[in-house]
């Protein structure tokens, strides 16, 4: 019971310095072309998982990624596209703001936070975003929320 606590406050205090230090910046990035592909129109359902993944960018701690169960080829012909859009600006500032925050004591866990999500910014189409806790269950979750 006082692990579990402990787990969530030492969460909370991660994702206010993430919000403050790099989520903030990263969300704005993913919003931005999430905003470039509501323009571009066929790539509306890009924007949505941009959307998503913006979201994800301002509270990461807590919760994870795993790969929705049924996602083949429709998501690798997404994750191809995704990837030439947008996915790597996305992966280059994660980049670029992760060797950042490493340079300080502080911002090290951040940083590697950063790192751990540039696979998600290069390949995000077929992952859902779900509670740190679900992660190991994560098809059984995916297929239980879809009913």
């Amino acid at each position: 019971m006082i692990a579990v606590r402990l787990a969530t406050g030492v969460r909370v205090v991660l994702n206010i310095l993430w919000l403050v230090l790099a989520g903030f910046w990263l969300a704005t990035a993913y919003l931005l072309a999430a905003l470039v592909m509501f323009i571009l129109i066929i790539t509306i359902p890009f924007a949505l998982q941009a959307v998503k993944l913006a979201i994800f960018a301002l509270w990461p701690f807590g919760r994870t990624l795993v790969k929705r169960p049924g996602a083949g080829a429709p998501s690798l012909i997404g994750n191809i596209l995704w990837l030439l859009l947008a996915g790597w600006w996305l992966a280059l500032g994660h980049l670029i703001t992760g060797v950042a925050l490493c340079l300080t004591i502080i911002g090290i866990p951040l940083g590697l936070g950063n790192f751990k999500l540039i696979p998600v910014s290069l390949w995000p189409v077929g992952r859902e975003i779900v509670p740190i806790d679900y992660a190991g269950a994560g098809e059984t979750l995916s297929v239980t929320a879809e009913r």
